[in-house]
């Protein structure tokens, strides 16, 4: 069985003074990209069978939003462990996914997802807010490792 993850980075996030970083909101302009995100997702990846995504209220948002351009929206898991994650750590949490589950979307923050796409396909990219790319594999979760994946696509939607 192939395995596809798509790394979602959170869309633009505001700064509201006397917030925690964890607690902080999505701006506007992260509203609309989220959406947009949603929709590329919708026409290029189709169906996710499992969500991991931060326990940061911005990336809970983001979900929310791109689950909303979903024709079905998956089984999603809040992980604290993805807030401020290193590579080390987003592996471990990719290596713990069902057996089951064919395409698995990463809904986190950097610097850990452009490193553990690194990681992962041997290829560096960038991920701005709302980025998104595109593993491959023909192994399983849990033999996730250094160029475990071939990276396919990249992209930032954005208007």
């Amino acid at each position: 069985m192939q395995r596809r993850l798509i790394v979602l980075r959170h869309a633009k996030s505001a700064w509201p003074d006397g917030v925690a970083d964890h607690d902080r909101p999505l701006a506007d302009r992260g509203r609309r990209e989220a959406v947009l995100a949603g929709r590329w997702l919708a026409e290029h990846v189709g169906e996710i069978d499992v969500v991991v995504c931060s326990s940061a209220k911005r990336a809970r948002r983001t979900w929310k939003l791109v689950a909303g351009q979903l024709d079905d929206a998956p089984e999603v898991r809040i992980d604290e462990r993805l807030y401020a994650a290193s590579q080390r750590q987003l592996v471990a949490v990719v290596r713990e996914l069902p057996p089951r589950a064919g395409t698995t979307l990463l809904l986190g923050h950097n610097p850990g997802l452009e490193d553990v796409v690194a990681h992962l396909s041997g290829v560096g990219c960038t991920l701005k807010t709302s980025s998104i790319a595109v593993l491959t594999s023909r192994s399983g979760w849990s033999a996730a490792a250094f160029r475990w994946a071939r990276l396919g696509a990249t992209v930032t939607p954005r208007r």
